[in-house]
């Protein structure tokens, strides 16, 4: 069809499959759609009793690995939106996520939510430009 855009699913290889009908990441007219990473590492291995700050550097890594993989990079993100189990852990994701974007200031949002899926503390999801 004329004027119809293109929508590419991205599969990573660094990441564990999908667990659900979704893409690691989407790219659709410049844009990197980064669905929800959790603490879950490329073996499918889910971090439920690591503690917040390891499960914090585990999701980033996820993104950035997912965002490498669509050839953008965490200094090209857009919008990060976090959601955490509980806002204690706030001051650590800070800090930990002010280390791995550096100079990268993303719009973001942080979300309390209360328990997560497999009761992980942290998900994180991201729209980045290529």
């Amino acid at each position: 069809m004329a004027g119809e855009k293109t929508v590419l699913p991205v599969r990573v290889d660094g990441l564990a499959a999908p667990g659900g009908h979704y893409s690691h990441a989407v790219i659709a007219n410049g844009l990197v759609f980064v669905s929800g990473q959790l603490p879950i590492t490329a073996q499918g291995v889910r971090l439920v009793d690591a503690p917040f700050e390891e499960q914090a550097i585990q999701v980033l890594a996820n993104v950035r690995a997912a965002l490498e993989a669509c050839g953008a990079a965490v200094r090209s993100l857009a919008q990060v939106r976090v959601y955490i189990d509980a806002m204690e852990n706030w001051p650590a994701f800070n800090t930990i996520y002010a280390d791995w974007a550096g100079d990268a200031r993303p719009a973001r949002a942080v979300v309390p939510t209360g328990p997560l899926h497999f009761g992980l503390k942290v998900e994180v999801e991201a729209v980045a430009v290529i």
